[in-house]
């Protein structure tokens, strides 16, 4: 299959070719995924009450089939492909949500995106979100920044320079709202809240400037985290888990991560000591 003109980049460099077969990978599955979009389609569960769709499963199989083809010596896991764990025997491997905001989806809320990651011994060194109905493109590749778009008219994202939190926006999960984050926002005195589906998308925000802090209090698993986690990281900010530990990628257990803090940076510390005397009454 030919590449697209679209998975053009603005350099060429360090994973240049994984990441022209990732955003191509990631627009072809968001077109798929089109196809499916408000069809009136079927909606099953897994464990855990967790919804899933035959657009997750075709998007999935899409991306899998892809990555198999282009780096077969890679371990991979995705949200909708039975894990056997061979990964953990590779140094590099890809981490794929085929369709990041099932919820909102079902919804018909556009709130919804396609993420690939590669994670370097654990580390993420590669992300792509899309976002197919608005076909929102954001990538980063370690040390080449984090860009919006894609060509010639691709735009280096920087996160905001907002240091006090009673200026900053929060942007947080519009179906997973917990009291613990409510709490946590009123300890920091932060007025204004965005909330919106994707976890991708709304750290996107938090890369792009356009929000300060974004917060999850439940467990993500490693495919809903590491490639937003890779954008982040290039547009300055920071990510790590509700204890401000950094998240390491190819565990055994994809569940391992306790709650996200993705923020500017400029107040990471300070959120990560109020949730941490929140977490201690909460306990109590």
């Amino acid at each position: 299959m030919a590449r697209s003109k679209k998975a053009s980049v603005v350099a060429d460099g360090y994973l240049q070719h994984e990441l022209e077969v990732a955003l191509r990978l990631a627009q072809e599955a968001g077109n798929l995924i089109l196809q499916y979009y408000r069809t009136g389609l079927a909606v099953e569960h897994k464990a855990g009450r967790e919804p899933v769709t035959e657009a997750d499963r075709a998007a999935d199989a899409l991306i899998s089939a892809g990555l198999r083809a282009d780096f077969p010596g890679d371990g991979l896991l995705t949200e909708e492909s039975h894990d056997d764990l061979s990964r953990l025997g590779n140094e590099r491997v890809w981490i794929v949500d085929p369709l990041d905001g099932t919820t909102e989806f079902i919804d018909e809320t556009d709130e919804f995106a396609v993420q690939i990651a590669l994670a370097v011994q654990g580390q993420p060194v590669l992300g792509v979100v899309y976002q197919p109905t608005s076909r929102q493109l954001y990538y980063a590749v370690q040390g080449r920044g984090a860009y919006q778009g894609c060509g010639d008219g691709a735009r280096r994202l920087h996160v905001s320079t907002e240091a006090d939190p009673t200026r900053m926006c929060l942007v947080a999960s519009r179906s997973h709202y917990t009291s613990l984050i409510e709490a946590a926002r009123k300890s920091l005195g932060i007025g204004t809240v965005n909330r919106m589906g994707s976890l991708g998308l709304k750290v996107a925000m938090v890369a792009q400037g356009l929000c300060d802090v974004y917060l999850m209090t439940t467990l993500p698993k490693e495919w809903d985290v590491c490639a937003p986690h890779a954008l982040l990281l290039e547009a300055g900010g920071m990510l790590t888990n509700l204890f401000g530990e950094p998240i390491v990628y190819n565990k055994a257990e994809v569940a391992g991560c306790q709650g996200v803090i993705a923020s500017n940076g400029l107040a990471h510390a300070g959120i990560v000591e109020a949730l941490a005397l929140l977490l201690v009454q909460a306990e109590g």
